[in-house]
């Protein structure tokens, strides 16, 4: 009977580790089986929280160097300890996955360490080095995330040709670094490295960064980073990554022209996104069906073609983000105890954490065109925001979409400093289903960035007060 759970979940990132612990609340036996020998997956490991440390530390060395002179805070002498740095970043790693272990015995949630294999819709064979152990489960719920899409011809080392693994790693600044892939991660991690030193150069497919994106926002970032340093080579398509003697040469075709040029780099990061891991989980063994992307397919209680198994996270569709994964887990865990368990896929926020923060959530204006749907914009920039003037934040502005007949919010859309946390009052606004006058009639605290969100709102009826 020890072997015997009511929930298996496969994967302790961010959707297992959650699935695992809802579902032990909810008085269900449950275990998680997690190859990586720590809990958190890639998001707490080689990802979100790792890459936010140096996000930080990186531009208060930023600032420190370039901006607190002209502010009155004089300093001389500035050093950048690369060691000290990813010391710090592994620290909080450590402290955050000893946190989830901690988090499990408190709700007795069994942690199996190893690789989890379906052998039937309820065995689970759990491989740790030359040991082999079944396990029983009633319900199995598959959360083993995601892992790097490489280029064809092109083969990341993480020593010269790094993916995000590392990029989050490297042990000097690189004097040169192309960054393949405009989007989140690219964009990111091209960040840290510029504030730390680096010639940084951005070779994107599209004819703009950040894909999906509502594109007033995406100009806007692109400009704003573009006066930071960051270079860009917009719909262009990456051929091939030579070494050639002490350098790499990046050979890239202008979409347009048809053009072949080359940039030559210290280091290289691919980051063109993230492909679902399912590799050795014997999914097809036992009829569980895949999309063309690779991706597993759920119904609504997000139930795969077996029906006493389950999928949360970056293996089915939608964004890959952690926190969606997380909504998903709870969903699931709520399901199997007989709750109405659900996810809001229309209000899930985004964030790419630079310096200015981009943050987005619901339509952005190019859907709302596509689905012919009548709308409103109200926007207000940071610089007429008197907290964001005085603490010199006054790159970007917020956007709100609202239904031309009902006021509704339907999409915000911010660039600017803090907008990460405020995106927040948005999504909470949204799942409530307010409309931009709800927003502008709520009293927000002065002096704050905030009030750059309740005059957004109130531009959506042509009535903002500061601008």
């Amino acid at each position: 009977m020890e072997n015997n759970f009511d929930v298996i979940v496969i994967g302790g990132g961010p959707g297992g580790y959650v699935c695992a612990i809802r579902a032990a609340q909810l008085g269900l036996k449950t275990a998680c089986v997690e190859s990586r020998g720590a809990l958190g997956g890639t998001c707490l490991n080689i990802g979100c929280i790792p890459s936010k440390s140096l996000l930080n530390l990186s531009e208060n060395f930023h600032k420190a160097k370039k901006d607190f002179n002209n502010q009155g805070i004089e300093i001389s002498d500035i050093k950048l300890n690369i060691e000290k740095m990813m010391s710090n970043k592994n620290k909080s790693i450590q402290t955050l996955t000893k946190g989830v272990e901690f988090l499990f015995k408190k709700n007795k949630v069994t942690y199996l360490k190893g690789k989890g294999v379906l052998f039937s819709s309820n065995d689970v064979v759990v491989y740790n080095d030359n040991k082999k152990e079944n396990f029983k489960a009633k319900n199995i719920v598959i959360a083993t995330g995601s892992d790097v899409a490489t280029i064809p011809g092109i083969t990341i080392d993480e020593k010269n040709i790094v993916s995000s693994t590392g990029a989050l790693s490297l042990d000097k600044v690189p004097k040169k670094l192309v960054v393949i892939g405009g989007g989140y991660i690219g964009l990111e991690m091209g960040s840290v490295w510029s504030r730390l030193g680096s010639e940084v150069t951005v070779i994107e497919y599209l004819d703009h960064i950040t894909p999906g994106m509502d594109k007033e926002i995406s100009k806007e970032f692109q400009k704003i980073l573009n006066k930071q340093g960051i270079k860009f080579r917009l719909n262009s398509k990456v051929d091939s990554v030579n070494k050639q003697s002490n350098s790499l040469i990046v050979e890239f075709t202008d979409n347009k022209t048809s053009k072949t040029e080359k940039a030559e780099a210290d280091k290289v990061l691919v980051a063109v996104g993230r492909k679902p891991y399912t590799e050795g989980l014997n999914l097809s063994k036992i009829g569980i069906k895949k999309d063309k992307k690779g991706r597993i397919e759920v119904n609504e209680k997000l139930q795969t073609s077996v029906k006493n198994i389950y999928a949360i996270g970056d293996v089915i569709k939608g964004p890959m983000l952690a926190h969606k994964a997380e909504d998903e887990g709870i969903a699931v865990a709520e399901v199997i105890a007989g709750q109405a368990g659900h996810v809001n896929y229309d209000v899930i926020p985004g964030v790419i954490y630079t310096s200015p923060e981009v943050a987005t959530v619901g339509k952005t204006e190019e859907q709302l065109k596509l689905e012919k749907i009548s709308y409103k914009v109200g926007k207000f920039p940071f610089l007429a925001n008197s907290r964001a003037k005085v603490n010199n934040e006054t790159d970007g502005f917020v956007k709100i979409l609202a239904d031309d007949k009902t006021d509704k919010v339907l999409g915000v859309h911010i660039i600017g400093s803090h907008c990460g946390n405020m995106i927040a009052e948005m999504a909470l606004a949204m799942e409530f289903g307010a409309s931009a006058e709800d927003i502008a009639r709520t009293c927000h605290a002065h002096p704050t960035h905030t009030e750059a969100i309740k005059e957004a709102a109130l531009a959506v009826d042509k009535r903002p007060i500061h601008f």
